[in-house]
């Protein structure tokens, strides 16, 4: 699946669930940054997982800090050492960023877990 389709079956909410795990979730983020800058981003990327879980009613999966985070750590790794020529190159570039588990570096569980998290972006309150 090229780059477009990917983010048009997101947006028209066509992309079957099974082909939108968190790798293709990285890989949006990184079409969205390499299309739209860092403030762009943040504003498709969100609208486009809303309207994408919503048209599956469930509209409360969506996680504002994780979708912020993932997209400033994917911006940071494209700042700094660019795209990888396309998708398959950065990601092979970039396989942390394909962990689920990556944020735990950055965030504590209970934080992320928190309605707050889940409803605005917030910084992890490490002590």
């Amino acid at each position: 699946m090229t780059d477009a389709e990917l983010i048009a079956r997101l947006e028209d909410g066509t992309l079957p669930e099974s082909e939108f795990r968190h790798a293709a979730h990285v890989r949006a983020a990184y079409i969205h940054l390499r299309e739209s800058g860092f403030a762009g981003a943040i504003e498709r990327m969100g609208a486009a997982i809303r309207g994408y879980a919503a048209a599956r009613g469930k509209a409360g999966l969506y996680h504002e800090t994780i979708t912020v985070a993932f997209l400033v750590l994917i911006n940071e790794r494209l700042r700094l050492s660019g795209d990888g020529g396309g998708w398959v190159g950065f990601a092979a570039a970039h396989p942390e960023l394909l962990d689920r588990a990556c944020l735990t570096r950055y965030y504590r569980p209970e934080t992320l877990a928190t309605p707050r998290a889940r409803q605005v972006f917030v910084l992890d309150e490490r002590g």
